[in-house]
């Protein structure tokens, strides 16, 4: 039987790849987005994974939303937290509207995202959340203490929700992609890009592929004995 996924963000750039290739791993996949309808039904049209709009700063918005997700395809096997969004600002001009929206996108929305679904995990006995972090939630990042803040309060929850679950069948890990190619890092100006991409090793960004390759084995059962674990993936960027 196939096991039900439900991917955040997952309709575009990372997420869209994490989707895929939770479908190819025999998943029925839902993936939620939050404001671009027309990127969503174009997803959906060309992979028909259904995706599902809702906020997951949003408690309730995300309780209903795999209320619905459950009624529709089965109880949530896997879960994958990768919405995400950044405000950035130097510290010394970040607003606090900046922080707090950061905050209940990043941060809060990871425990929307698996608190809902946790108790059924618990009941059945068996589970998979993985949360998509950051290598800047590792090193930090010049303009980007709200996010960074985010991304490694991400990896305190992993790590404690791999100690809740163990005993339960469910297993929580985190990956940090380095920087990739996506649709947001190739818009930004091609000095720039060359300008990250000469920290990197290997000397090429990553692709979304590439992560979604990293989720897809966190979610299976040959991860089975991976527990609270990070999957650092960077090209040798930064080394936690």
């Amino acid at each position: 039987m196939a096991r039900i996924a439900l991917v955040t963000g997952g309709s575009r750039g990372i997420g869209a790849a994490i989707s895929k290739a939770l479908q190819a791993q025999g998943c029925q996949v839902a993936a939620t987005y939050a404001g671009n309808d027309a990127a969503a039904a174009q997803f959906t049209e060309e992979t028909r994974i259904k995706t599902y709009k809702w906020d997951v700063a949003s408690y309730e918005d995300s309780k209903a939303g795999i209320q619905q997700v459950e009624a529709d395809l089965g109880p949530i096997d896997i879960v994958v937290a990768n919405a995400g969004i950044t405000r950035d600002a130097p510290f010394h001009k970040m607003q606090p509207e900046q922080w707090q929206q950061v905050i209940d996108t990043n941060l809060t929305g990871v425990f929307n995202t698996v608190h809902p679904v946790w108790p059924g995990m618990r009941d059945r006995g068996f589970g998979r959340v993985i949360v998509i972090s950051s290598i800047n939630g590792q090193k930090g990042q010049f303009a980007q203490v709200n996010y960074a803040a985010t991304k490694a309060g991400d990896l305190g929850i992993v790590r404690s929700l791999a100690q809740e679950g163990a005993a339960k069948g469910i297993t929580a890990n985190a990956v940090c992609p380095g920087y990739i190619a996506t649709e947001m890092v190739m818009a930004v100006p091609e000095r720039v890009r060359d300008a990250i991409v000469g920290q990197i090793p290997t000397g090429r960004l990553g692709e979304p592929e590439e992560i979604a390759r990293c989720v897809a084995f966190l979610a299976s059962d040959d991860a089975s004995f991976i527990n609270g674990s990070t999957i650092s993936a960077n090209g040798g960027q930064f080394f936690a």
